[in-house]
């Protein structure tokens, strides 16, 4: 496929992934959600306490901010990501329970305040993912402009359910992959 033909797919392969995900029952959500936790936990567990960089689920993506409160008591610091503006990379600002938030493109919560961050680990939503670690977003490109400029790269984890593993994604030469995976069924 040609540039156009991969950008008219992922139009339509993004639109259904987000039916997908919004069409899935509170309960099967709910599940999903809590073992994303157990495993996306279980491998933040064994690491060295480190500022996390992560995100304010939209659209039903795998809510995060449960897990949260989890990695402070280890030690961990979290940051949330800041659109800046289009085309231009994300900065990160420390968050804890008590961050002042301003609303964001979509109206996402964002620390209102702070310095840009640095996050030795990034957790990604993906809106679906394929085996080669390329994850398929909103479209927006700001993680792969953040992370094509990060040095070092952080260590990149994508998450979302397992509805939105794909084939390929027709990876394109912006694109970045992550260097794991997580779903309610899997971890790479």
């Amino acid at each position: 496929m040609n540039r156009p033909e991969v950008m008219a797919w992922r139009k339509v392969t993004r639109a259904e992934l987000i039916a997908a995900r919004m069409a899935m029952s509170p309960d099967t959500h709910k599940a999903a959600c809590s073992a994303i936790d157990e495993k996306l936990g279980t491998i933040l567990s064994v690491c060295v306490p480190t500022l996390i960089g992560a995100y304010w689920p939209f659209r039903r993506e795998y809510n995060i901010v449960s897990l949260f409160d989890r990695l402070i008591a280890q030690g961990h610091c979290i940051a949330l990501p800041v659109v800046l503006g289009k085309g231009q990379p994300l900065e990160f600002r420390t968050w804890t329970r008590d961050t002042p938030m301003a609303s964001g493109v979509y109206d996402i919560p964002y620390p209102a305040e702070g310095v840009p961050v640095y996050p030795s680990i990034l957790i990604v939503p993906v809106v679906g993912f394929d085996d080669a670690g390329y994850r398929l977003g909103y479209g927006g490109g700001f993680y792969d402009r953040t992370l094509a400029v990060s040095e070092p790269k952080p260590l990149c984890i994508g998450v979302g359910f397992e509805i939105g593993r794909l084939p390929t994604i027709y990876p394109l030469p912006h694109d970045i992959t992550m260097d794991r995976i997580v779903t309610e069924a899997s971890q790479t």
